[in-house]
């Protein structure tokens, strides 16, 4: 998913120790439904984890980025999902920054 950052809370540590990021992407873009094109305009909460979470930390708001990951509810209580970055890159760099393995994710 890619989009502009509009909200990039500070960089906060777990308990254990393992850098966290809460941010919000604004996304816009065109796509394809049914033989028609379709203007999608919508803000996702995010949260960056480990190394991904110290890297976005570096961007500010307003830098575009392109984000790879999964969805998941806020918390066990909740039916609010939440993208959990692995991959983040500001559009106009090569670099990434990366958690896990590649395999098996998605890019929306």
């Amino acid at each position: 998913m890619s989009g502009e950052l509009t909200e990039v809370e500070p960089l906060r540590h777990t308990p254990a120790g393992i850098p966290l990021l809460n941010f919000r992407l604004t996304h816009k873009s065109q796509q394809m439904e049914a033989g028609f094109k379709r203007q999608v305009e919508c803000e996702v909460n995010g949260i960056a984890i480990g190394e991904v979470a110290v890297a976005m930390a570096r961007m500010s708001v307003g830098a575009t980025v392109s984000l790879e990951g999964f969805l998941n509810r806020k918390n066990r209580m909740s039916t609010q999902l939440v993208l959990h970055v692995t991959q983040a890159r500001r559009s106009e760099d090569t670099q990434h920054a990366k958690t896990g393995t590649e395999q098996g994710q998605t890019q929306g």
